[in-house]
């Protein structure tokens, strides 16, 4: 059984205070949420250890941005498994196209990240996508197979997210057609060992475009950037139609 999965990225937003005056206008439209969607939001490392307090005994799970695959050691400006898991973490997004494209991010570090996070017992969602060019020069599917191909080496699909982001949908306004999402999707599905593994839309995500995105057959759920900042805007995503 697939489980929807509708994730909040915060990326570099929100400090504390910010964190505080969005929970205070999000938590209550959770009372129209309907059993069953799994709602994780991922903030800033600052903000973890407060929103973990926070959200104790709601319907939110939390989730981290990155993960790095050591225990411990001299990595400046990493943080680890168990860092994450003490903070009450469950999720953690791994790949994503800002990590691959301004610090470095490959498939194999990518890979060393998702064994570690599952090795914790976090839930890692794998970020997998395009660029333009790459759609343009016809490149999508090979590429894409190529993230899984490399990316999931010995990852245990019985725990894992997937998020297709088509780097050019990103923060750029241009949602990808709800139909060609659904297509992707379906290809990064005929990929896997393991059929029922959750997999998410995200780039240019917004309440005027989730019912569309949700209700395609092979959509699990949405990544959502900018779009889960202000609380009526996500709340409207988390209780899409």
């Amino acid at each position: 059984m697939r489980k929807i999965v509708i994730a909040g990225n915060w990326k570099m937003f929100k400090t504390q205070a910010e964190t505080q005056d969005f929970l205070r206008g999000f938590l209550p439209h959770l009372e129209e949420t309907p059993t069953g969607r799994e709602v994780v939001l991922c903030p800033p490392f600052t903000n973890l250890s407060l929103l973990s307090k926070s959200l104790h005994g709601s319907l939110i799970q939390l989730g981290a941005q990155n993960v790095h695959w050591e225990e411990y050691g001299a990595y400046t400006g990493e943080v680890s498994g168990p860092m994450l898991t003490e903070s009450g973490v469950r999720y953690v997004i791994v790949g994503h196209s800002e990590r691959r494209q301004y610090f470095g991010e490959t498939d194999e570090t990518v890979n060393l990240r998702l064994k570690a996070a599952q090795s914790y017992g976090l839930t890692p969602i794998l970020c997998v996508g395009e660029t333009k060019q790459q759609r343009d020069l016809g490149e999508t599917e090979s590429l894409i197979i190529s993230q899984l191909d490399k990316g999931l080496v010995n990852v245990d699909q019985d725990n894992l997210v997937i998020a297709y982001e088509p780097i050019w949908a990103i923060g750029t306004g241009d949602t990808c057609e709800a139909t060609e999402a659904n297509r992707v999707i379906g290809l990064i599905r005929s990929q896997l060992k393991n059929p029922n593994v959750s997999i998410q839309y995200g780039g240019s995500v917004k309440p005027n475009n989730i019912d569309e995105i949700m209700a395609q057959p092979e959509i699990d759920g949405a990544l959502v950037g900018g779009a889960s900042l202000e609380p009526e805007s996500f709340a409207r995503i988390v209780n899409y139609k």
